[in-house]
């Protein structure tokens, strides 16, 4: 019978590969699958290209891979920590200031209606925010009844590594409040997204109604209890 249950960490991010682009959930500190991340730290993959709201959020995670020299290229929309005072905080910044990083600067909005487009199968489509901004060079733009427009593209993933709250053998997601945040789209934009769970459940033991992300988006799923954060 169909299960998506991986036992280990290693496992579920062994196949992530050189130059894969990664679509990282999480806002502020909900949500983050931060032991995801761990994993593929010890893994090894090389030549990043990141997309996450921030550019690292505390010490452990996306600030060691930025560290560890892993990551070619974020795309953010915020490309700074929350905490200057913790360690790797400045990871991204000294990466940035040396040039061994390049920066996709993108709104909130902008970001999540790209990935939202590519996991709908849509192509490019206009918006107005950045419009007549430094964000908007070299793109094309237009002007309708008399507003502004920046052109935008799908934004997809090879992985995509989210976090949720509860999860079961097929796949199928609830979150918990703010954890929510990219995970469905991103879940979406994926071409393998990898989900780590509070606890996995007994299949059916989630009503239909509360789960936010089919399993038919979700290729694996690892339960990672509380009390294994780093």
């Amino acid at each position: 019978m169909l299960n998506k249950t991986f036992a280990d960490l290693e496992t579920a991010v062994a196949d992530v590969h050189d130059g894969a682009t990664i679509l990282i959930g999480g806002f502020g500190a909900s949500g983050v699958p931060t032991e995801l991340i761990c994993a593929l730290l010890d893994q090894g993959a090389r030549d990043l290209t990141i997309v996450n709201n921030n550019a690292g959020n505390g010490p452990i995670g996306l600030s060691q891979l930025i560290e560890a020299g892993r990551v070619s290229k974020m795309i953010c929309s915020f490309a700074r920590s929350s905490n200057k005072q913790q360690p790797n905080a400045s990871a991204f910044a000294d990466a940035y200031r040396d040039k061994r990083i390049a920066l996709e600067c993108v709104p909130q909005g902008t970001m999540a209606e790209r990935m939202r487009a590519a996991g709908s199968g849509l192509g490019p489509f206009y918006t107005p925010t950045s419009y007549g901004t430094a964000l908007a060079q070299g793109k094309e733009v237009r002007v309708e009844d008399g507003i502004g427009y920046v052109l935008e593209y799908p934004l997809k993933g090879d992985f995509a590594f989210i976090k949720a709250q509860y999860g079961d053998r097929w796949g199928n997601l609830t979150y918990r409040y703010a954890g929510r945040n990219f995970g469905p789209i991103m879940a979406m934009a994926a071409t393998t997204t990898i989900a780590q769970v509070d606890s996995i459940l007994a299949l059916g033991a989630l009503p239909p109604e509360q789960i936010v992300t089919p399993g038919i988006f979700v290729k694996r799923i690892i339960e990672v209890k509380r009390d294994h954060h780093v």
